[in-house]
């Protein structure tokens, strides 16, 4: 018999942030009940997590085994590849206005929706690749919001890595990052080609360092959502485990 997997809602509303409507991609499990409170997850690159990711799936089955903590999903997808990059890229033009976004519009938004948990742990921030970057970044500069962060695969520059090393406060943060052994050579969007691998381990030595709570794992396999996607069940279930 099919797993029983509840639909996705669509919902938009306008950013004063941004100055546009944001459309968001939002699950609840099948079980979600009002009285209690829920961990919360925000997926950049939403649909793709959706979609490619198979997110929902992998929440209705792990929440049915009571394998983790009640969890509602928010996928805020991106327009094209241009929007992404203006978004989620450091040098983007709306990189800090994304990043307050967050922070300032979008987390009371979905307070007045749901249940969820009012502590920086009980929000988690996840993306893949530039995904990733902008929710690393939105967790050091709201530390308080958003107390965890699951990075695959993420683009790392020297502005990633000056603001670890300047972020005063690690023991707020439980980050998660993963990151292929093939992805040396790795064609952006911008036509170029990056060696993800080794300026991960970079980021990841500077972590360390710096003394964050860090799972780091290497996978074999390259930049790709056929790599990414078998691991995001595990990566569920090490983040949101039912304590």
């Amino acid at each position: 018999m099919a797993q029983k997997v509840a639909p996705i809602k669509e919902e938009s509303f306008f950013s004063e942030e941004l100055g546009e409507e944001v459309s968001l991609l939002m699950y609840l499990p099948t079980s979600f009940s009002p009285l209690s409170h829920h961990h919360l997850l925000i997926a950049q690159d939403g649909g793709d997590y959706f979609k490619l990711g198979r997110i929902a799936r992998f929440v209705e089955e792990l929440t049915e085994e009571q394998t983790i903590e009640d969890l509602i999903v928010v996928g805020i997808p991106y327009k094209d590849i241009q929007d992404r990059r203006r978004k989620y890229h450091p040098d983007g033009s709306q990189f800090n206005s994304y990043i307050r976004f967050l922070a300032h519009e979008l987390i009371p938004f979905l307070e007045e929706r749901f249940p969820l948990l009012p502590i920086g742990r009980g929000r988690a921030l996840i993306g893949d690749s530039l995904a990733a970057t902008v929710s690393l970044m939105a967790a050091l500069y709201y530390p308080h919001t958003f107390g965890k962060v699951i990075m695959q695969s993420p683009y790392v520059d020297e502005k990633v890595l000056e603001a670890i090393d300047a972020f005063s406060q690690p023991s707020l943060l439980s980050i998660y990052h993963q990151i292929g052994k093939q992805e040396t050579a790795v064609k952006t969007t911008d036509g170029k080609i990056i060696d993800f691998y080794t300026i991960n381990q970079k980021l990841h030595e500077r972590m360390e360092h710096k003394g964050f709570e860090c799972i780091y794992e290497e996978f074999d396999g390259d930049h790709r959502w056929t790599y990414w996607q078998p691991l995001l069940k595990d990566i569920l279930k090490k983040m949101f485990a039912v304590s």
